[in-house]
């Protein structure tokens, strides 16, 4: 948060992720902080916001629709509609640890999420805003023993804990091979798994699995009103996007703690599974968001083609901005709609 530390509002953002880092700390929470937290609950409901990163923070705090209140931040937009804002870090246990504690801790009516992510679809642009209407986690695996092949069962399958329903990525189909070799790799295969979700309003200790987690959909039927958003176009005076970024409600987006810049994994991430935004966090907020019972929708804008494009370089180091500032753009309309 060192970045964001200029202003009032960024010290009250550190005060509340403090007082949720304290929570986990301690394993409750301390009593001058839990004074704190039920005076500004007082404020609420709230509207929260989650963030990934400093830089993606940053054009919302300098945003025209942002403005500190003496107790706490919100947005003033279509009146005041208040919000707790909080950065996750990166990956998926900060972006869930993050979001639980926002849950636990203060009086919150639903979840906006927004920040960049790689791109997997061909017909979509680096700048474009995506909001999908699915979200899965691909960072949890069955890893397959070598010799074993799709028609062999998994281990731990037959009793529930592993699936082979959602598909396989064989490590041989990616060997690059001299002439004549045979194609083998002892690798083999990782099986994509559902996560495990314990809603609160069930039963206790009984499972759910969910792979496909969908947004709200009262939240996703309002994001039609933003696909004619003018969104940013370049970078500076001399860097922009061959045309203009549009909004995109797409199908699905994907998340697991990894930085995709491979265009094999991008290419099998996309004709697999379905994919357009590629991320490393929106799928633990929207995890969480569903076993918690939370409304919940996430904005994320291209910034780059997760190793599609150039062999030179990521695309991110020059559009990772732009591409936050579009991210904004579209999130603080969204929450004009709620308001």
């Amino acid at each position: 948060m060192a970045d964001t530390a200029r202003s009032p509002a960024a010290t009250m953002l550190t005060l509340l992720l403090v007082v949720a880092a304290a929570a986990v700390a301690e394993a409750a929470v301390p009593a001058i902080a839990s004074q704190a937290v039920r005076h500004v609950n007082r404020w609420g409901p709230f509207l929260g916001v989650v963030v990934p990163n400093g830089f993606e923070m940053e054009p919302l705090l300098r945003s025209p629709d942002f403005s500190p209140a003496k107790e706490l931040p919100y947005l003033d937009v279509a009146g005041e509609k208040k919000v707790i804002i909080v950065m996750t870090g990166l990956g998926m246990l900060n972006s869930g640890v993050t979001t639980q504690l926002l849950l636990t801790l203060f009086d919150v009516e639903g979840i906006v999420h927004f920040g960049i992510a790689g791109n997997a679809d061909p017909n979509l642009h680096i700048g474009d805003v995506t909001i999908p209407r699915y979200w899965a986690h691909t960072g949890l695996w069955n890893w397959q023993r070598y010799g074993a092949g799709p028609e062999n069962e998994l281990a731990l399958e037959s009793n529930g804990d592993y699936t082979r329903k959602y598909g396989a990525l064989n490590f041989s189909d990616y060997t690059v091979l001299a002439a004549g070799e045979k194609s083998g790799n002892l690798l083999n295969s990782v099986w994509y798994q559902p996560e495990e979700v314990f809603p609160t309003n069930g039963t206790p200790e009984s499972r759910r699995h969910a792979f496909w987690v969908p947004v709200d959909d009262r939240y996703y039927r309002l994001s039609k009103n933003l696909e004619s958003i003018t969104l940013e176009r370049c970078v500076n005076a001399t860097t922009c996007l061959a045309r203009r970024p549009a909004v995109a409600r797409v199908e699905r987006g994907c998340s697991a703690s990894a930085f995709v810049d491979n265009a094999a994994y991008r290419g099998f991430l996309r004709s697999r599974l379905g994919v357009t935004a590629i991320d490393m966090e929106t799928a633990a907020v929207a995890l969480v968001a569903a076993q918690q019972g939370a409304p919940f929708i996430a904005v994320r804008s291209l910034s780059d083609l997760a190793g599609g494009g150039s062999a030179e370089s990521n695309e991110a180091g020059v559009f990772a901005a732009l591409a936050a500032r579009n991210a904004v753009a579209v999130a603080v309309e969204f929450i004009k709609l709620l308001g």
